[in-house]
């Protein structure tokens, strides 16, 4: 992996990373493929309607449904899904932590039931490694040792130590691995953890960036924080990491998120809100959101976004979408991820334009001055 950063406005930031599979032009948003497909779309419209350059697969997923070896012997997850660009897997410690009805940290990694089935499973920092090396994916993330928010000081102490401890581990094993000809088209990122304890998130940032990694990512946020906190905290950490590698803030978010954690100098994102907000009836657009259930839009002849140039807003209307929804028509939930997912990419394309050309500040201001009107 390569990463070249092509301009700075501010503190936002946009670069080029070519992997093995494709040029991605940061900022990017991924969109979320938990189990190997984006819901509700197929490759050809990931690839062909979007254009994404890369999406995310569930490292946890994928272990326990089909398994990492049938991926591994399907040609990966690439020849696995068709899919030709570039994969992000993370590292199922998150799953791990929210899916089982037990889960438990150890100093050796994280015992959990499967969602499944109920059967035990045992995640150490080389067994992710492992199934990420079955998996192919072209970005893997480490093991990490997550804590709900709020958390003791003491529990926080102790999921930063963990996480270095498993990352020293994590690195260590994948360039072993390298040096005998595995994953070595493969790329690692470690994730920062502390909460939003500016003490702790300086401490893990300052150890793990000193590591052998590809990139960094800031783990543990957008789970239930205050938007400010969240801030403050990407805004505090984001100067501890390295300026010539990826920085990847995970699980986020708004439209707003993304515009604010750009300005605060983070280059990725994913989230499953667009796709699972297009399920729902809540569809973004250039002024807003638009809840498409309600019966304003019964008649209304506009497509979802008259700035929107999608296949979506190219071909239907509100009243159909409306429609859609209201019958339960399978094809809606196509559409309106379509419509999401579409906006989400062109916000990453539109940011990117305006660092290049010096003008972040004033695409931001624009940026809420359109919804402000609405």
């Amino acid at each position: 992996m390569t990463f070249t950063l092509d301009a700075v406005s501010g503190q936002a930031r946009t670069a080029t990373i070519q992997t093995a599979h494709s040029i991605i032009q940061t900022p990017v948003f991924m969109p979320v493929g938990t189990v190997g497909s984006v819901k509700a779309l197929d490759m050809a419209d990931m690839s062909e309607v979007l254009d994404a350059k890369i999406i995310l697969a569930n490292t946890y997923h994928m272990y326990l449904r089909p398994g990492s070896k049938t991926v591994d012997a399907m040609g990966k997850l690439h020849g696995f899904t068709t899919y030709e660009r570039s994969f992000l897997t993370d590292s199922g410690g998150f799953q791990a932590f929210s899916l089982s009805d037990i889960s438990k940290p150890t100093e050796d990694g994280i015992e959990f039931r499967s969602h499944i089935d109920g059967s035990k499973h045992f995640f150490t920092p080389e067994k992710v490694i492992d199934i990420q090396l079955d998996l192919g994916s072209d970005i893997m993330m480490i093991l990490d040792d997550l804590v709900a928010l709020p958390a003791t000081p003491e529990r926080i102490a102790t999921s930063i130590a963990r996480t270095t401890a498993w990352a020293k581990r994590s690195t260590d094993y994948f360039r072993a691995k390298q040096r005998e000809g595995i994953g070595t088209h493969q790329n690692i990122f470690a994730i920062i953890q502390g909460g939003t304890d500016k003490h702790f998130r300086t401490i893990s940032a300052t150890e793990l960036c000193a590591l052998d990694f590809d990139g960094f990512a800031i783990g543990g946020l957008s789970v239930g924080e205050a938007n400010e906190e969240m801030y403050e905290t990407v805004a505090h950490t984001v100067p501890y990491m390295p300026a010539d590698k990826p920085r990847y803030l995970m699980g986020v978010g708004t439209p707003e998120d993304l515009i604010e954690n750009i300005d605060r100098g983070v280059d990725m994102f994913d989230c499953v809100m667009p796709t699972r907000n297009a399920r729902n009836g809540t569809l973004f657009t250039s002024f807003g959101r638009v809840n498409i259930k309600g019966a304003a839009f019964k008649l209304d002849p506009q497509p979802i976004d008259p700035e929107c140039d999608c296949l979506t807003c190219k071909r239907y209307s509100r009243a159909y979408m409306h429609h859609l929804f209201r019958s339960k028509e399978l094809s809606y939930f196509r559409l309106a991820s379509i419509h999401n997912l579409h906006y989400y990419l062109s916000l990453m394309k539109q940011a990117r334009a305006a660092i290049l050309e010096d003008c972040f500040a004033q695409f931001k201001r624009d940026f809420y001055a359109k919804r402000a009107s609405s």
